[in-house]
């Protein structure tokens, strides 16, 4: 059957593929697997025992080091996984052994507008139901460890309530003192659901618990999530997980998981979690998945096990960091690459010819709705101001020394005078550039893009951070704000300064890395903001702290941990073929 994106869904493609996949032993057998490092969850999908791996690759030498980010998108994206699968099967093209490392998908996403997060076209990784739709549980699994601390937090203020401190000795635990008004997290699900974002529990009498106001985030906003993306051991995950601040007594004394005796309990829900899993793309070339965070809310990448691994097994590892580079590639540099000790050999910047044109005053781009004919015809004055965005973001790549590479995402609609434009801009800004169809093409469509990597790869690095850990902490994020974000400097709120001094003054957590948390839509904090503003200054309301992962976390703008559902949600395409038991309308 000759698959054809053009007329085919994205699951259609998947699903026809599906029926010449490789077992998932013959990928395993791809990356040098041995016995025992492979475990099966199924025919095609299947964890690998990080502990056992490692310990016999962890002295190879590693592979070239490629991440994947972009310009500011559209609200419908601009295709990272697209990209980073096309690049993968195109390396492959050329011979090369290449290894894809990518995020698990958020049911969030999945159900609402965005879609799987498997790619698309002939450029996604398979089998697409199980990796869409919770694949091994790892994100389960850190749903119900952080609300088990939830459980453990809700339980503890209820009885230290109702219980004297005879009574409470007479048990064995310490009166704690949390303060209600001072807890730091909320509950947790993978779904985007707006309605829960802020609740009152406890409702009832004083066997329900203690009345307080709470919520939910979303599970991939929990500092779980980001402890998994960070740990390189299970004793680290470990002993992060135990480091997690969850709230403040009343004289202002932290309280984490440890407090409550609950992290050992958490460590044990997430013990699988910890093994990245193993699928494909539809040419049969290895992918891990792991971790799942959001590059807007988190740090927004897959693991640093995966990434350690995917560079001892193959010549490329090709992994991806959320959103565009100021806030995905930003992370991936100054955050991940310091807890995986890795060094890019080059970043590619995906483009699209869409994209660009609404940076240049393009009418606005709604998901679920028509796009305007501005962005399916040609509209070079358009592009070339739009182009500002890109030239922005390819700065922020050199500012690392690590080498840019422009993938201009080919669409269909696309015309050759645009990408010659497009390539014209970003190669006098300093970037290689190539025109990529791997949507449409598959691998074959991609040797472009995957020659351009390998001689970007070949130049020297460069890499440095942009910040040291003995910077004070408001410099740190002026320097983020005016270089990479092209802020004119930072305001800060009266409770983020509190909060910003007083993490200065304490030791432990002054030299921890800086998470930014902003909107994806733009450069700055305000997603009506295109193409590469100016004249503006980053608002701070507040300071965060994840002292589990490791990150002091300023919050710019308006960012909710719980997205909402939109009003044409993908899941009203979704269902089951109760003749096959195949799932249909994934997108």
């Amino acid at each position: 059957m000759k698959l054809d994106p053009t007329k085919m869904a994205d699951w259609q493609i998947a699903e026809a593929a599906e029926t010449q996949m490789k077992s998932i032993r013959e990928i395993g057998e791809k990356l040098g697997l041995q016995d025992g490092e492979l475990i099966p969850m199924g025919r095609n999908v299947a964890k690998i025992d990080y502990n056992k791996a490692w310990s016999r690759v962890k002295n190879s030498k590693p592979g070239k080091y490629v991440d994947v980010t972009a310009i500011t998108p559209t609200p419908l994206g601009e295709g990272k996984t697209t990209t980073t699968m096309g690049l993968v099967e195109g390396l492959g093209k050329i011979g090369k052994k290449p290894v894809g490392a990518i995020r698990q998908p958020s049911g969030g996403p999945t159900f609402n507008i965005k879609g799987s997060a498997a790619g698309g076209g002939l450029a996604q990784c398979i089998p697409l139901a199980p990796f869409t739709l919770g694949l091994t549980g790892d994100i389960d699994a850190i749903t119900n460890a952080h609300n088990l601390c939830m459980v453990a937090l809700t339980a503890r203020m209820q009885h230290e309530h109702n219980y004297d401190d005879e009574r409470l000795a007479q048990i064995g635990i310490e009166r704690l003192n949390i303060d209600p008004d001072r807890v730091q997290i909320k509950w947790v699900m993978d779904f985007c659901a707006q309605s829960l974002r802020n609740i009152t529990i406890g409702k009832g009498g004083k066997m329900d618990g203690l009345e307080m106001e709470s919520g939910f985030a979303i599970s991939v906003s929990s500092e779980l999530m980001a402890i998994l993306a960070v740990s390189n051991s299970l004793k680290d995950m470990r002993e992060r997980i135990a480091g997690m601040v969850v709230a403040y007594s009343t004289s202002g004394a932290e309280i984490t998981t440890a407090d409550l005796e609950v992290d050992g309990a958490m460590c044990a829900i997430m013990l699988e979690a910890i093994n990245p899993t193993l699928i494909q793309t539809i040419e049969g070339n290895p992918v891990l998945v792991h971790a799942g965070p959001f590059a807007n809310i988190a740090i927004g990448q897959n693991s640093v096990i995966a990434d350690m691994l995917g560079t001892r097994m193959g010549d490329y590892l090709v992994t991806e960091s959320g959103f565009a580079a100021d806030i995905g590639f930003e992370k991936f540099w100054n955050l991940k690459c310091r807890c995986s000790g890795l060094k890019p050999d080059a970043v590619v910047i995906v483009a699209t010819v869409r994209a660009l044109k609404m940076h240049g005053g393009g009418p606005q781009v709604k998901p679920g709705k028509p796009l305007d004919p501005a962005y399916t015809h040609e509209e070079l004055a358009l592009l070339e101001k739009g182009c500002e965005n890109l030239k922005a973001h390819i700065n922020i790549v050199k500012k690392s020394g690590a080498s840019p590479v422009v993938c201009i995402n080919g669409f269909y609609t696309d015309t050759e005078a645009e990408h010659n434009l497009v390539r014209r801009i970003a190669e006098e800004a300093g970037a290689r550039c190539a025109v990529s169809k791997h949507w449409e093409l598959g691998g074959d469509g991609a040797v472009e893009l995957a020659q351009a990597v390998v001689e970007a790869c070949e130049e020297e690095n460069r890499f440095e951070f942009l910040y040291d850990l003995d910077m004070p902490l408001m410099e740190r994020v002026h320097k983020i704000a005016t270089e990479l974000y092209g802020a004119d400097g930072v305001d800060w709120s009266e409770t983020a300064t509190k909060k910003i001094e007083a993490m200065q003054n304490d030791p432990k957590t002054v030299e921890m890395a800086i998470c930014m948390v902003k909107t994806h839509l733009s450069l700055s904090h305000d997603p009506d903001f295109k193409g590469a503003p100016k004249g503006w200054r980053l608002p701070i309301r507040d300071v965060l702290i994840y002292k589990g992962a490791g990150f002091i976390v300023p919050v710019a703008g308006d960012i909710k941990l719980m997205p909402g559902t939109g009003s044409n949600p993908g899941f009203r395409k979704i269902d089951v073929d109760t003749d096959t038991g195949k799932v249909t309308g994934l997108f």
